[in-house]
């Protein structure tokens, strides 16, 4: 089951949105202190960091194999200067907002800098 690109697309505007709008990031931290990953829908050897706009949309995903698993804040400036930048040397996408099935848009995490610093 995959959604549409217009469902996927607006889920990604609301996290750029709602995460300008509370200087946060959600994101899923495991009890280990590692954070949740999943890989590419479109390639299995890519990983994807997944983060949240809102508390809710990160804990539904705290179920069967995560479900030890917390959501976790991130301040947003953190999450651009250390994490983004972090993926991008490491060659990791961003999943932003990923519905209950893992679905949704992935993001070159210096494309989503520049949408979060408003450059």
């Amino acid at each position: 089951m995959f959604q549409d690109s217009a469902t996927t697309e607006a889920n990604y505007e609301k996290f750029i949105e709602r995460v300008l709008a509370s200087g946060v990031v959600w994101g899923i931290e495991h009890p280990n202190e590692t954070w949740a990953t999943s890989t590419s829908n479109d390639d299995e050897e890519t990983m994807i960091y997944v983060f949240f706009s809102d508390k809710a949309y990160a804990q539904r995903h705290c179920k069967e194999a995560w479900s030890e698993s917390k959501p976790s804040t991130i301040d947003l400036d953190s999450f651009i200067d250390n994490w983004l930048r972090g993926m991008h040397e490491d060659g990791y996408l961003v999943g932003p907002n990923w519905d209950a099935n893992f679905f949704g848009k992935e993001v070159e995490p210096l494309e989503l800098a520049q949408r979060l610093a408003c450059i």
